[in-house]
């Protein structure tokens, strides 16, 4: 597909571009209405494509959870495997999209991998998240940023109470989700492994406050994020923490989602997710 394409719903789902803008914009790329309308799909997501481990799969158990915000109650969604015993916990982050079928997939996938694993959703605040994934992202606007901050570490005090808790807390989060996994990296201390997927960088004053191991996967074609790996590179390797950095070859920005066509990468997804597993492996157990 058109690079050009593949920036501009980079554009319309990052930054304030209407909707209406966007179409206008991907008619004048593709060169009509109908080509338009064929490409679109391949951009949005498409959950029928993903859910790879079914909900109430054989061995797992799920739950909607609640615990305090800041000022609000936290909805979450919580996977287990149904065997008893001590587990690390891994807090999984969403895109700007919200608490989507696609994240709970992911959770899914994290919980089977033996952890006990939680998705919070930052909207909460506005009563959870919309279906409609235009009105997701405005509330995104909307948001705090200290609250919300606040809101995703109180889900490490939430694991606190869980039995099944070993004690040991890593964080997993995508787009939006992985420049939050870097804060929570940055503010919470306890955390043991943090892998932030194409999230945008930490301020580098604060990265020597960072005490987890550190684990970033990004697209190559993903201009925007990755104009600012070379300074975290940089504070990442001055305060001496321990890191894996990873870019793959070909890709674009939220290759990881296998809900959208255009721009997962099948290959980079599963290497990925290897190096993501072996690291909480290597962490929480």
């Amino acid at each position: 597909m058109d690079q050009r394409i593949i920036n501009l719903f980079d554009e319309y789902t990052h930054k304030p571009l209407k909707r209406e803008d966007f179409i206008r914009q991907l008619i004048r790329l593709t060169g009509g209405m109908a080509a338009a309308m064929a490409v679109l799909p391949m951009l949005e997501s498409n959950y029928a494509r993903a859910a790879t481990i079914q909900p109430l799969q054989e061995g797992l158990r799920e739950e909607d959870i609640t615990y305090p915000g800041e000022g609000t109650t936290m909805k979450g969604y919580l996977v287990r495997p149904d065997e008893a015993g001590k587990r690390g916990a891994v807090v999984v982050i969403h895109e700007n999209r919200g608490l989507t079928p696609h994240i709970k997939d992911v959770t899914r996938r994290v919980a089977k991998a033996g952890y006990l694993a939680l998705a919070p959703d930052a909207l909460s605040p506005f009563g959870g998240t919309p279906a409609n994934e235009d009105e997701a992202r405005g509330m995104f606007g909307k948001l705090e940023a200290p609250k919300n901050l606040h809101n995703f570490l109180n889900a490490f005090d939430y694991l606190e109470s869980r039995p099944e808790y070993n004690g040991k807390a890593g964080c997993v989060g995508f787009c939006w989700g992985g420049a939050l996994t870097n804060q929570m990296a940055v503010h919470h201390p306890a955390l043991k492994a943090a892998v932030p997927f194409y999230g945008t960088q930490p301020a580098a004053s604060d990265v020597p406050k960072i005490k987890a191991a550190m684990q970033m996967h990004y697209g190559e074609k993903d201009d925007r994020v990755n104009a600012g790996i070379p300074a975290f590179e940089a504070a990442l390797k001055a305060a001496g923490i321990k890191y894996e950095l990873y870019i793959y070859e070909g890709t674009q920005h939220a290759f990881h989602n296998d809900t959208s066509a255009a721009r997962y990468n099948e290959a980079a997804a599963k290497l990925a997710w290897e190096r993501t597993l072996r690291l909480f492996g290597e962490t929480l157990g």
